[in-house]
């Protein structure tokens, strides 16, 4: 089942945050497996899998990264081991930043890549929030073309953690 669907909400990158607690509260008193104690095997079994739906549900839509995520792949824009198509010059830029990382030689230097990271991590995370920003008034059409520019936006930031991650074996060094 879909979350937003199961919570009743609109799909948005950006929900009502006191309405999506709200509703996992109430769907947690309504399917709180204690209330059901007495029902058959399958009724306790029904509300078990409702209860553990309610809060993968709010793990899920109560975490921006994990809701884009999400929400990417309800529209089959990202899938488990599925190799993206980045433009070139980006993958040229990671890959001259993976060269100066395998080259580091000090703290400074080292300092300089990883600033060099975050600003363009910093980039990614602005022109998310811009995508993300009217998603909801959107007409089904410019949705669709939206979905993919953010994805373009997901794929790029799922690279650059990549780096981020062998910025923070090569900072032990020092």
């Amino acid at each position: 089942m879909n979350y937003f669907e199961f919570y009743g909400i609109d799909e948005s990158f950006t929900p009502d945050t006191a309405l999506l607690k709200k509703k996992f509260y109430e769907l947690s008193k309504k399917y709180h497996p204690d209330f059901y104690a007495t029902e058959s095997d399958e009724k306790q079994q029904e509300i078990l899998e409702l209860s553990t739906l309610n809060n993968k549900a709010h793990q899920t839509l109560s975490d921006p990264y994990k809701r884009l995520e999400y929400i990417l792949k309800t529209h089959n824009l990202v899938s488990d081991g599925a190799k993206p198509q980045l433009p070139s010059d980006f993958l040229m830029e990671m890959m001259d930043l993976n060269e100066r990382l395998m080259e580091v030689d000090d703290a400074n230097e080292l300092g300089h890549i990883t600033a060099e990271v975050l600003a363009i991590e910093g980039d990614i995370d602005e022109r998310i929030a811009v995508l993300t920003a009217d998603y909801a008034s959107l007409d089904d059409t410019a949705k669709e073309s939206r979905l993919n520019e953010i994805a373009d936006c997901y794929f790029r930031s799922k690279y650059l953690l990549r780096i981020k991650e062998s910025l923070n074996t090569f900072a032990s060094r020092f």
